[in-house]
């Protein structure tokens, strides 16, 4: 099964407006100047979306949110529903990312919740999983996969709406990154995991993606493995030319 490879920036809480727009466009640039076999996808915060989107136009690259509320309106102060996401030119929204797990208390109920409001918005999810490292030490990373799998996707999830992020919470920002055979095997199991939930011919199609410090210097190692159809990519994203860099080396 060939799955064309996704290449996504998750800017997190990172860039004003003049930095933003500047960085979008250096990736707009660079995108249209190569000819790469494989999609792109960007993930500024909510208060630069608008922004973004302009800078843009004319490119093949998606926009994306990284977060939603499963309301689709109401009291709710602070959250975004994935209507207001729609209306503002999204295509994508990550969800069920270790920071919101880990400092909003997130649960697979609530990930899952937040996917089936944005499916039904017509938004493909980003759905992240991932085993912290003494979870890794004890040997349970693909129990944990599993779980967070099962609890966190829609039933009804299909390769068009969802996407698979596995980011082991360890490798987040720390520079350390598993090896090439340990991301395999745990991706391979995820697609195991998803053929048991949604069926074989859904999981053979959905996209996997790898992140946790992903770099221009292990890209093409890690993103030419079977069952790794991408990647999500935190602090790299921020420089055009690194973020570039590394679809250089995973979409030749």
């Amino acid at each position: 099964m060939v799955r064309k490879k996704l290449i996504a920036g998750n800017w997190k809480m990172n860039c004003l407006s003049a930095e933003g727009s500047a960085l979008a466009k250096d990736v707009a640039t660079a995108v249209k100047n190569n000819k790469f076999d494989c999609d792109f996808l960007v993930c500024p915060p909510f208060t630069l979306l608008t922004t973004v989107k302009k800078c843009l136009r004319g490119s093949k690259i998606s926009l994306g949110a990284q977060d939603v509320h499963f309301a689709d309106k109401g009291a709710h102060t602070g959250d975004i529903s994935s209507l207001m996401l729609k209306d503002l030119g999204c295509s994508h929204v990550i969800i069920g990312h270790s920071e919101r797990r880990v400092d909003h208390f997130e649960t697979d109920e609530l990930v899952n919740k937040k996917a089936v409001a944005a499916h039904n918005t017509g938004i493909v999810t980003v759905i992240c999983i991932g085993e912290t490292g003494e979870q890794r030490d004890n040997g349970e990373t693909i129990k944990v996969c599993e779980s967070q799998i099962m609890g966190s996707v829609p039933d009804d999830a299909t390769a068009k709406n969802t996407v698979i992020a596995y980011e082991p919470i360890w490798a987040i920002g720390t520079g350390k990154t598993p090896t090439a055979a340990d991301v395999e095997e745990v991706h391979a199991a995820i697609r195991k995991t998803l053929a048991k939930k949604l069926g074989k011919a859904t999981a053979n199609k959905m996209r996997i993606l790898y992140g946790g410090s992903v770099k221009p210097n292990n890209a093409a190692e890690l993103l030419s493995l079977p069952d790794v159809d991408g990647a999500l990519i935190g602090g790299a994203s921020l420089k055009a030319e690194d973020f570039i860099n590394i679809a250089k080396n995973a979409c030749k």
